[in-house]
């Protein structure tokens, strides 16, 4: 099989993740794709493929030369809460021409080029699409797919390489990727995660996250009578949201930018929730925002002479910077792998989160490394057939340039 035949193959299996669950893994469909890809790691001949009762799946590939170090690739098989993964009907769409893509001309879904500019950079090439009634799972099955077909091509060659440990995991989407993750069990000394983006891109910044949860109590009395005794609590927190800074938000950011997501807004008279994402690279920028919800809910509160606004804010991951730093020699490796498959990497900060952050942490120095897949979490997500196919060959390149 290909990888472009392995993709295909892997994005038939539903593992979206479910936030609400609070249980490891969060869904048991991920365990499908997981005892699916032990099956297909045992034919190609990794003997030690197994999968735990977390639905984590590890395997080894033996070192066929001295090499001083054990390294790891790592992808996620769970797609992401926002859209649905089940029944994916993917499309090849072969020397794409730069026009808007159909994606269900029944529906009424396109994929606008005004609306996604970045299909521009993809003219002449194979895309792989949906018919826009789910998302299409590059996020991360064309992480798998590309690891997969490096191991494979590995073990059938002569390419010299150390020992190299697979592993992949559940949850990623939800923020539960490494819950439950052997660090000392996967015994590396250093590991990518095969889960980014554009071909080239490569990253060891991520953002320092955090969360808010902002709820406001009002009052309800029949709008008839409610002169001087209502208290609306939907329209107190719009006025909440108004005192943030209105242009840091995803939509107006990018780069090293920061910004507070309003993610859900749930209100009525009586009660109003609002949860929120901050966001920022630097960690003193990122609690001053956390401080400006604090500082909107006092400031409400001292308006409305009474406690009204509450606001709940939490810590989440961290910036995996300076963890890699002291081992910049895995960028350069990476880079070196690029370099020789004719693709000029591109160091990007990751505006999100990532597994490599949370490894990093636990020990084991993990940077993200680029997909080909574009337009994540949603129907007018798009995978290229020869970014992935490169990618296999740069993954074979760090396993063969590694000390």
């Amino acid at each position: 099989m290909s990888v472009k035949e392995k993709f295909l193959d892997y994005i038939r299996f539903d593992t979206q993740s479910d936030e609400t669950t609070r249980v490891t893994p969060s869904t048991e469909k991920q365990k499908d794709l997981g005892r699916h890809l032990v099956e297909n790691m045992k034919q190609i001949g990794i003997e030690d493929a197994f999968m735990d009762e977390w639905g984590y799946v590890y395997g080894t590939v033996p070192a066929n030369c001295e090499r001083k170090n054990t390294i790891g690739f790592i992808a996620h098989m769970d797609t992401s809460p926002d859209f649905s993964g089940k029944d994916v009907k993917a499309r090849i769409i072969e020397n794409y021409d730069g026009t808007d893509i159909v994606l269900n001309e029944e529906l009424g879904i396109v994929t606008a080029v005004k609306d996604f500019p970045n299909l521009l950079q993809h003219v002449g090439k194979t895309l792989i699409v949906t018919d826009g009634t789910t998302l299409l799972g590059a996020d991360d099955k064309a992480g798998i797919a590309e690891i997969m077909q490096a191991v494979n091509d590995l073990l059938h060659s002569d390419i010299p390489h150390g020992k190299i440990r697979i592993a992949f995991t559940p949850d990623e989407e939800v923020g539960g990727g490494t819950a439950k993750f052997d660090v000392e069990g996967f015994g590396c000394d250093f590991a990518y995660t095969v889960d980014g983006g554009d071909l080239g891109e490569l990253e060891y910044e991520n953002f320092n996250g955090a969360s808010a949860k902002v709820t406001v109590t009002g009052r309800n009395v029949h709008p008839g009578s409610a002169k001087d005794k209502m208290i609306n609590a939907s329209k107190i927190a719009m006025e909440f949201d108004s005192l943030l800074p209105q242009r840091e938000v995803p939509e107006n950011t990018e780069g090293y930018e920061g910004f507070a997501h309003l993610l859900a807004f749930n209100g009525e008279v009586e009660h109003a929730e609002l949860i929120y994402l901050i966001r920022d690279h630097d960690k003193a920028k990122l609690d001053a925002r956390k401080d400006k919800f604090l500082l909107a809910a006092d400031f409400l509160n001292r308006k409305y002479g009474r406690e009204l606004v509450k606001a709940e804010v939490r810590d989440g991951y961290l910036n995996m910077k300076e963890m890699i730093l002291p081992h910049m020699q895995i960028i350069d490796i990476a880079k070196e792998a690029m370099k020789k498959n004719g693709v000029e990497p591109k160091i990007v900060p990751i505006r999100g989160g990532t597994d490599g952050a949370a490894l990093s942490f636990m020990g084991l120095p993990c940077p993200n490394m680029c997909t080909g897949g574009d337009n994540m979490h949603g129907k007018h997500e798009f995978a290229v057939l020869e970014s992935m196919e490169t990618i296999v060959e740069i993954i074979k390149s760090i396993a063969e340039i590694a000390e």
